[in-house]
């Protein structure tokens, strides 16, 4: 009878058993395990952890052999693993020969053989030959792999049956035995197991093989069917068992051999096999050893053979098949379902049921071989119960043997069994694939399976997750039946996957549900790699207790690891199979289908979570690295999951305090090893910084513990060279003999490949931040691969030295040797060159900045509610203000404060009470009972303190209890919200700490608080009971506080001896981590109940765009420039440094891809303050290695540094400064003052000189021209900075500072190829630059840089310059500015010795670069000293007379003539003035004649000249004439000037254009006159004096030669005589009268001379011009009141009432003052203001000073009416004027003259007013207007008289007018005459007696008809004058008249009037 074992951890489900203390030292469990230096046998696996167990005896060794297989048709090698001992060798008769292929065995056969005595010599598992193959052969392996067979020879020696069958005959094949090779997917090959298992043929879709298969794999004992294999194969086995004691005891036995003995004799033996094979499992069930060998043996043979492989097909199952039983009848147990077992279950069942706890180690070993041959063969299939027996036999055997041999062949051949159940898997493209969504998966991602949707289907696990398992994992047991995946427990079961009821045996659908899947053999071998995957994780699950944990020997601890190595090296091995989409579980039960990752989701997660928080560093290690492959080839998946692993434990375990440096330095290997893959990065900051639904920035806050842990400060001291530098990836040789490590067998060939090598990480704080500081390096490294699309994955580099030291050091790796990164996964790490159409940076942006915003939020509120409210109302994060989407907000976002969200909802505002209200309403209390709602109510907020605010809370929790649950025993609202707030105190009181226990509340008391509550009546006593019991068991906490506080030691030398071999660290962490597991588990939970909840899972985002790099680096930057900057500050580690800077380059890099300014700057500035180049008695070693880095990023980053670049040239400018101060150079630096300067010590100073530093130097500019066009801008811009920096702080030395300077002409050469438009762009910088330095006050400075500017130049006129260019102009504008700004006179000369050498060398090459140097002459021109100016003048004329044509044809005629002219008005040398006059006459014939001018002989334009000669020569010349006569300071050489000028005109104009006359007019002479009319004209004279001289001289004679230039060319300049008119308007409307009169006589002169010459049309034009002068000076303010209001002297300022004067009084000033202060005989402009801003002052108050100024110009505009008159009268009275003028434009100056003759009179007669005027000031004697009145009617009165007796007929047209105009004029003289008083007003009658006088005469001689008409009107005048004193003159008229008057009345004679005219005087 089997004896019972403990409980099952391999079971397809987890046990619920409380948790229980390990068993102590003498149970059977641990009978065996008494060896303490064991090594470890899980090592063997690739396990980093140790299990412990006793050593392999030195002496024994592993071979392996291949058998050859008897069947026809599939022969293939098998692997047989032989166990010998050193004193035994292979049996040759049976052993074929085992061929050396140690080359080919993994690392440790990759050395010399080792001597038994050696560690290196302890056996291995696994080790099959490996030999070369053809592509055929190997296909044909594929199609048909091979299997392993494993085989013993008794350590004892014991003669049991042969342990290797007899070999078969030989017969050809297809394969043969050599062509075997290593499988790709096989862990334990590539760990050192070396399984020869490669993936299984793809089989038909029924498990039962072809009938032609079948034919062909008849049993090779079958000797009846033609197969002649040796019967000794069966038949020694068979008479072993006959001949023993057992069957002579046992009739089955005996009987059951000898049928088979004689089936076998008899040939029918093949046919038979269960017949065979009955005597077998009889014996296994004696329980003798030496039966049980040979029974194993054989059996294991026969599994070789293919021997139990059934003829008759299976059955279709839909469930797996039962397993066998007992004893009785072949099989125990009933025969479920009515189907016989299958001969592979019962062969299963024996083997297994032969492992009991004691059972000897030698059956143990044939177990495990008879097993693996089982399993591992190709024909005979094991599926589901049967497998997982099998697996859980070996766990057991490994767990319970106290063989080490025993163990590391159960530990290899585990390995190889899982390894060969998932290899079997084939993922078939043409099968139906799994509906996956929720990823968008890239491309070029072969790990990923690809997905076409947008969200991810959640798994269709139905069975909840599992609880908590069993304490300790126990050796495996067998009594408990297994069923497929279904599994009968005594508790609750977890249900399978695919939905079968755990409950039942096989489930029979119902009628109406669709036919079940048809499984295929691919669809079984899924399921069994289903259920061994959930086996495993489910035995990871298992709890370990804390002796557990101290005791690495321990069954436990050796279980857990064990699993989870195999669950490790599952997903290392098959993640291709795990994560396909083809890769499907059907359900035995329906049609269910589970993708294979969703159905091991949950179970994968818990092992993790489970063991991630492990304080044992095996476990942790292990876990981390299982996480890590999660990470890397699951994250599409099981993005949710992931989220949750790292928020809740990862992250935590590396911010705590409590955790070991190793864990830390795991994590953040497990960190580098992402950095390897850049997708993957890209993609944890999409899919959790980028989503809003994600807790946590996963990506910005592992950047910001990285940082915290890489400038973390170490407490102990730093050990410099003992720590490795960084994780080595690939499993070294690490020495064994560490107390923390018990390996028993080779490490080496025992790592899965990519895992981190432990032994070398975590040794120290010192380490782990050295680590922290690669690990940021990586990342910034990964994110330049992602960025810029390298087209390899990042090879990490990083610290090199440290890796070759750390292998000297260790004995691990030579330098030579290769360090491998094996990885499973893609080794394509860049982006796809197309980017996902669903990859949109701008969305993720978009989405970032969301959550940004959310985040924010979270903050205010946590910090005060009210205001992170209004923040999410205005961000739109809330839609609305409305109760229930505030209480919505509240309820479902998290990171929001309990407290606050408590504090928020409690305040008594009504606004606050809604959102209150509106927030319970929103919890669902249906069918939940009491204490659960409350404890589900005060989850969601923090109960605050005030009793009022606990009151609201309950009142409405009452409320809703009772709306949910209206069935209670509640009879209303107020009981419950009684009973709620009675809870709230029992669970207040029954764990406060402060209340001692005895005072606390009873159940009792509890009763009577809560008695008569219920309206009166009582709630039931079993309610309040167990509310009382639960409530005090379990205290009502918020989840978020249920995490244990850390333990608080305290000082004093108690505590010291209480802590005496404690681990306090370990105590804290446990504390801190209790809570994790669970937290974790919860979340995942909800995790499946939401995805069971809703079709829709969480959308993955596979990044495959570049612009993603740029926000990570932006909310990280800070983290990395901290994390970098901090270490590179304080270590002396050479490597450090090292690292430090590469991940500063990239840094650099990445900022300078994506242009970001202010991290660029903030790097680069960084950078630089490290190289110490400013303090050199402090620079070290690593500052000269920034000064490396900073040069390399110069060289590699130049085209994106931008503004950087000042920075880093800065720092060359600098070294160059450190290089000459350590070479004894005395170098003068201005900024330092007087401070004594600290040298560097000699090893950097020689370093700075070195070749890497020299040649990167000048790299920087040497490889300048590589630059962008927008680089080299910014680079010349930096330079230009950097080089005036340097020479400022020259100072004055003889020595400055030129090294930048010197550089940027260097590259000015090296960028002379560039073209134009980047050259004029950076010519702007450096001109600048330029003009800067040749003016700088140091005289070494500005030679050295006008000589350098002149190679310049001279290397830029060796380049040919284009028509209508400029460059040549631009680049020599430096000499200009130098000429004009540098009042050094040598450096002026050296300006003009540089032009004159250039003119020499480079004249023909020069264009645009004449105008430039004609700039340069003409500044010179105005340099004070004389030997300038003389060398200058020299240099043009010389130009002039040789170089003249080449002047004009290049364009830069009109600069010669500008130069001339400037020369022409220097002051202070009139000789150099008049030469230049001289030259300037002398350029215009020399015009004439030169063919480049385009012009003829008499100055006109050529016919056919391109551009306009005229402008192009002419207007040069003349406008040099202009600036002369306008700006010259010498008065002859602005005569000289001006006759040039008028009579160039004169001569040459005749043939000017007429448009050119128009330039002439408008552009040279009327603004000659323009000081007229502007004042701001005036300001260029120096003095008023200047000023008068000019306007006297100058402008009087040009405006006279003016008058005579429009007579000489009236015909052509008659179209701008409206702007003569205009211009002499201007001149005689002056307040200076000496202006005025000569206006007014050009004015005469100009219509004299013409007079002939004008049209009607100008004649109309000049009686305009006179209107409009006699209006501009009509003294109309005479008439102002105002004016007549007394004021004092000191009266009002004018700025006392501002806006009440008109701004024509205040622009007046200047020039009243002038006109008014100004000596008698200085003429200055004047003009008078318009008349209506005379009209505007009519109300204007004055003071006494304005005032003055306005009589002042009254007069003036009195004096100006009298000239007026007077020069009207002269014109009107020259016969030739008044003949040629119209007769109606002279009636219009009539009308003019006799306005103004209206206005005097009114003045004159309006005595009151010229009484008021006399009287405030205006003149010392009465006012009057008497000359302006008797000249202007004296006029009128002349040529009325003339034009009415004019006999032409146009005058005889108007005559009538002239009538109506003269006669009431003279009516009115009269009349005024009359009433003077010859007393009184003898001045008056003085003046009116020759008008009187004429005007009688008039009258007199007045035809008949006009005398007749008017003489009554003028009687009365007459007779009037008769009573008068007369004058003789109008006694002649009075006498005519009254003459006249007797002739028309006949009184007198006719001839009386004859009389009369003779005696006229």
């Amino acid at each position: 009878m089997d004896q019972p074992t403990p409980s099952n951890p391999l079971d397809d489900h987890v046990e619920q058993d409380p948790p229980s203390r390990e068993p102590s030292g003498n149970g059977p469990v641990h009978k065996a395990v008494d060896d303490g230096g064991a090594e470890d046998p899980l090592k063997t696996m690739g396990l980093t952890s140790t299990i412990a167990g006793p050593r392999i005896p030195l002496d024994a060794k592993i071979n392996t052999t291949t058998t050859p297989s008897h069947e026809p048709d599939s022969y293939v090698p098998r692997a047989v693993l032989k166990v010998t001992t050193k004193n035994e060798t292979p049996d040759s008769a049976t052993d074929p020969p085992v061929e050396s292929n140690s080359s080919k065995n993994g690392p440790v056969s990759q050395e010399e053989p080792k001597t038994d005595d050696t560690p290196e010599s302890k056996p291995t598992v696994g080790d099959v030959p490996q030999t070369e193959t053809t592509p055929a052969e190997e296909q044909s392996v594929l199609e048909w792999p091979p299997k392993l067979s494993v085989q013993t020879v008794s350590l004892n020696g014991s003669d049991s049956a042969p342990s290797v069958p007899p070999t078969p005959p030989s017969r050809p094949s297809a394969v043969r035995p050599e062509a075997i090779r290593r499988d790709s997917l096989s862990v334990a090959s590539e760990a050192g197991t070396r399984s020869s298992t490669p993936e299984p043929r793809p089989s038909t879709s029924r498990t039962r093989m072809p009938p032609s298969q079948l034919s062909t794999h008849k049993r090779s004992l079958t000797v009846s069917k033609g197969n002649t294999v040796s019967a000794v194969l069966i038949s020694t086995a068979l008479e072993t068992i006959a001949n023993s004691r057992e069957a002579k005891r046992s009739a089955p036995l005996k009987d059951g051999v000898q049928r088979a003995l004689d089936l076998v004799r008899s040939g029918e033996g093949g046919g038979r096999p269960r017949e065979i094979f009955e005597p077998l499992r009889l014996a296994c069930e004696t329980k003798n050893e030496k039966l049980m060998i040979a029974s194993l043996d054989c059996i294991s043979k026969l599994i070789s053979y293919s021997f139990f492989m059934e003829d008759s097909p299976r059955p279709n199952f839909t469930s797996p098949p039962p397993s066998p039983g007992g004893p009785n009848g072949r099989h125990s147990g009933s025969n479920q379902g009515g189907h016989e077992p299958s001969l592979v279950d019962i062969v299963v069942h024996t083997i297994t049921s032969c492992h009991t706890e004691s059972t000897p180690e030698t059956v143990s070993l044939q177990i495990v071989k008879a097993l693996l041959a089982l399993v591992l063969s190709t024909t005979t299939l094991v599926h589901q119960s049967s497998l997982l027996k099998a697996v859980r036999t070996v766990y057991n055997i490994f767990l319970l043997s106290m063989d080490p041999v025993n163990r590391m062949v159960a530990q290899g051949g585990l390995t190889q069994i899982v390894n060969h159940v998932f290899a079997r898997c084939k993922i078939d493209p043409s099968l139906p694939s799994f509906p996956e969504t929720g990823s968008s998966t890239p491309k070029n991602d072969p790990a990923l399976s690809p997905s076409s949707s947008h969200q991810q289907t959640p798994p269709t696990v139905t069975s909840p997750i599992p609880p908590s398992p069993a304490p300790e994992s126990q050796p495996l047991s067998r009594t408990e039946s297994t069923e497929g995946s279904e599994t009968r427990v005594t508790k609750e079961p977890a249900p399978a996957p695919d939905g079968e009821n755990p409950q039942e045996g096989e489930e029979h659908p119902p009628a109406d549900a669709p036919p079940p899947h048809e499984l295929t053999t691919n669809d079984l071998f899924i399921k069994d790699a289903f259920l061994v995957f959930r086996a495993l994780c489910k035995l990871t699950m298992k709890p370990v207790t804390t002796e557990s944990e101290r005791d690495l020997k321990s069954h436990a601890m050796r279980s857990k690891l064990l699993s989870l190595h195999l669950v490790l090296t599952i997903l290392n091995s098959h993640m291709p199979l795990i994560v396909s989409p083809h890769t499907i579980i059907y359900s035995s039960s329906n049609n269910d289908a589970t993708s294979f990752v969703q159905a091991i989701n949950q179970y994968l997660c818990l092992c993790l979570s489970r063991n991630a928080v492990s304080p044992v560093p095996q476990v942790f290690e292990l876990s981390v690295e299982i996480f890590w492959r999660v990470i890397s080839g699951l994250r599409t998946k099981l993005k949710k999951e992931i989220e949750v692993l790292l928020h809740e434990i990862f992250i935590p375990i590396l911010e705590m305090k409590t955790s070991t440096v190793k864990q830390k330095a795991m994590i953040l290997s497990m960190l580098q090893r992402l950095c390897d893959i850049p997708q993957a990065l890209v993609e944890i900051y999409l899919n959790y910084d980028c989503d809003s639904e994600a807790v946590d920035n996963i990506y910005e806050h592992l950047m910001t513990i990285i940082s915290k842990l890489g400038t973390s400060h170490t407490t102990g001291p730093q050990p410099k060279g003992s720590d490795p530098s960084s994780p080595a990836l690939t499993p070294t040789n690490s020495k064994h003999g560490s107390t923390s490590v018990l390996p028993s067998l080779n490490t080496t060939a025992l790592s899965v490949p990519g895992s981190i090598d432990s032994s070398t990480i975590g040794l120290s704080e010192a380490q782990l931040r050295r680590q922290g500081i690669e690990c940021l390096v990586a990342v910034l490294k990964s994110l330049v691969t992602w960025s810029t699309g390298a087209t390899s994955g990042i090879t990490s580099n990083l610290s090199e030295v440290a890796i070759k030291s750390r292998a000297s050091e260790d004995g691990l790796r030579t330098p030579a040797e290769p360090s491998e990164r094996v990885s499973t996964f893609p080794p394509d790490t860049t982006r796809q060159s197309t980017p996902d159409i669903l990859d949109d940076p701008s969305r993720f942006e978009s989405a970032k900045q969301k959550k940004t915003t959310l985040l924010e939020g979270i903050k205010k509120f946590n910090f005060k509610p009210k205001r992170g409210i209004d923040w999410f109302l205005e961000a739109g994060t809330i839609p609305s203000r409305s109760p229930q989407d505030i209480a919505k907000f509240l309820l479902e976002t998290d990171g929001l404060g309990k407290a606050m969200i408590g504090e928020y909802l409690g305040e008594g505002d009504e606004e606050n009470i809604t959102i209150m209200h509106a927030f319970v309403d929103l919890l669902d209390f249906k069918n939940t009972g009491f204490v659960e709602a409350l404890r589900m109510f005060l989850q969601t907020f923090r109960l605050p303190g005030e009793a009022q605010k606990i009151d609201r809370f309950m009142l409405k929790f009452a409320e809703r209890y009772i709306d949910g649950n209206p069935g209670t025993y509640f009879v209303n609202a107020d009981a419950a919200y009684v009973f709620a707030y009675a809870v709230i105190m029992l669970n207040t009181d029954a764990h406060n700490p402060q209340i001692k226990p005895q005072n606390r509340m009873t159940k009792p008391q509890f009763f009577r608080n809560t008695s008569g509550i219920n309206d009166g009546a009582d709630i039931p006593e079993e309610v309040i009971s167990s509310i009382y019991d639960d409530i005090t068991n379990n205290e009502i906490r918020m989840k978020d506080e249920m995490e244990a506080a850390l333990p608080a030691t305290g000082a004093g030398l108690t505590n010291a001896l209480v802590n005496v071999g404690r681990d306090l660290q370990k105590e804290a962490y446990v504390m801190q981590t209790s809570n994790m597991t669970n937290k974790t588990e919860a979340l995942f939970k909800s995790l499946m109940r939401s995805q069971r909840r809703g079709p829709q899972g969480p959308q993955f985002f596979s990044a495959s765009h570049f612009v993603h790099v740029k926000p990570m680096f932006e909310v990280a930057w800070l983290s990395f420039l901290a994390g970098l900057s901090g270490p590179l500050q304080e270590t002396e580690d050479n490597e450090v440094v090292e690292l430090c800077l590469d991940g500063f380059k990239s840094a650099i890099r990445i900022a300078c891809f994506f242009d970001l300014e202010l991290e660029r700057n903030a790097f680069v500035t960084t950078l630089a303050k490290f190289t110490f180049l400013n303090n050199l008695g402090e620079m070290k070693t690593k500052n000269m290695e920034a000064i490396k880095a900073l040069l390399d990023i110069a060289i590699t980053e130049g085209n994106n540094l931008k503004g950087s670049w000042r920075e880093v040239l800065q720092c060359v400018s600098q070294l160059e400064h450190m290089q000459l101060i350590s070479s004894g150079h005395d170098i003068p630096d201005g900024r330092r003052g007087n401070r004594a300067r600290k040298l560097p010590n000699e090893d950097l100073a020689n370093e700075s000189r070195s070749t890497h530093i020299t040649v990167a130097t000048d790299m920087v500019f040497s490889l300048s021209h590589h630059l962008s066009g927008s680089a080299i801008v910014n680079f010349v811009q930096a330079l230009c900075d950097i080089s005036w920096e340097e020479i400022q702080s020259s100072g004055l030395s003889q020595q400055p500072r030129l090294f930048s300077l010197q550089k940027l002409v260097e590259i000015s050469y090296y960028n002379m190829n560039r073209i134009r438009l980047e050259w004029s762009n950076l010519w702007d910088i450096l001109g600048e630059h330029f003009n800067q330095v040749c003016c700088h006050n140091n005289p070494h400075v500005g030679f050295f840089a006008l000589d350098s500017l002149r190679q310049l130049a001279m290397r830029f006129l060796e380049k040919e310059e284009l028509a209508h260019f400029k460059f040549q102009k631009d680049f020599l504008k430096p000499f200009e500015y130098t000429m004009a700004h540098n009042p050094n006179p040598d450096i002026r000369e050296l300006v003009l010795q540089c032009l004159h050498q250039m003119i020499q060398a480079r004249a023909d090459n020069l264009r645009s670069g004449w105008r430039t140097m004609f700039g340069v002459f003409s500044t010179a021109s105005k340099v004070p000293t004389e030997r300038i100016v003389f060398s200058a003048f020299e240099i043009v004329t010389r130009l002039n007379k040789e170089r003249f044509s080449a002047i004009v044809r290049q364009g830069s005629f009109a600069d010669l003539t500008v130069c001339i002219t400037d020369f022409c008005k220097v002051t202070k040398y009139q000789k150099v003035c008049l030469l230049a006059m001289a030259m300037l006459r002398g350029v215009i014939p020399v015009m004439l004649e030169s063919q480049d001018c385009s012009l003829t002989a008499n100055g006109g334009p050529e016919p056919n000249a391109d551009d306009d000669p005229m402008v192009k020569y002419w207007f040069p010349v003349l406008f040099g004439f202009y600036d002369v006569i306008m700006n010259g300071e010498d008065l002859e050489i602005r005569r000289l000037a001006l006759d040039s000028m008028f009579t160039t005109l004169k001569t040459y104009g005749e043939a000017f254009p007429v448009d050119f006359w128009d330039t002439v007019c408008q552009e040279l002479l009327f603004p000659i006159f323009a000081v007229l009319k502007s004042p701001q004209d005036v300001s260029r004279f120096s003095t008023q004096e200047d000023m008068s001289v000019w306007l006297s001289t100058t402008m009087i004679q040009a405006l006279r030669d003016l008058i005579d230039l429009y007579t000489f060319y009236f015909e052509t300049l008659e179209r701008f005589l409206d702007g003569l008119l205009d211009l002499l308007c201007v001149c005689i409307c002056q307040e200076n009268d000496t202006l005025a009169r000569i206006g007014t006589s050009c004015l005469q002169q100009l219509l004299e001379n013409n007079v002939k010459k004008l049209s009607t049309t100008r004649w109309e034009r000049v009686t305009s011009t006179f209107a409009k002068l006699f209006k501009t000076t009509t003294p109309h303010q005479l008439f102002d009141d105002a004016l007549r209001v007394e004021i004092d002297d000191n009266g009002s300022n004018i700025d006392d009432t501002p806006g009440k004067l008109l701004n024509f009084v205040r622009l007046d000033r200047f020039f009243l003052k002038l006109s008014v202060e100004a000596n008698g005989d200085t003429i200055i402009p004047a003009p008078l203001s318009p008349s209506s801003a005379e009209k505007r002052n009519a109300d204007a108050r004055t003071n006494f000073n304005d005032r003055r100024r306005v009589f002042k110009q009254i007069i003036v505009k009195c004096v100006l009416q009298l000239l007026l008159i007077e020069t009207l009268s002269d014109l009107l009275r020259n016969d030739e004027i008044y003949n040629t003028m119209p007769p109606d434009q002279m009636l219009r100056l009539m009308g003019v003259l006799d306005h103004s003759y209206q206005f005097a009179r009114l003045f004159n007669e309006d005595k009151e007013l010229r009484t008021g005027l006399w009287k405030v000031g205006f003149m010392k004697h009465l006012p009057n207007l008497l000359k302006q009145e008797s000249s202007s009617a004296s006029t009128l009165v002349t040529i009325l008289l003339r034009m009415y007796f004019d006999p032409r007929p146009a005058h005889q047209a108007i005559k009538f007018q002239v009538t109506e105009r003269l006669l009431p004029l003279g009516m009115s003289v009269l009349q005024d005459f009359n009433k003077l008083r010859s007393d009184t007003q003898m001045k008056n009658i003085m003046a009116w007696t020759p008008v009187v006088a004429e005007i009688m005469h008039g009258f007199t001689r007045l035809d008949n008809k006009a005398f007749d008409r008017y003489m009554p009107a003028i009687y009365p005048h007459a007779t009037e004058l008769l009573s008068k004193d007369m004058a003789p003159e109008i006694r002649y008229g009075v006498r005519g008249f009254f003459t006249r008057v007797g002739v028309v009345n006949h009184i007198l004679d006719p001839s009386a009037m004859h009389v009369l005219a003779q005696q006229q005087p």
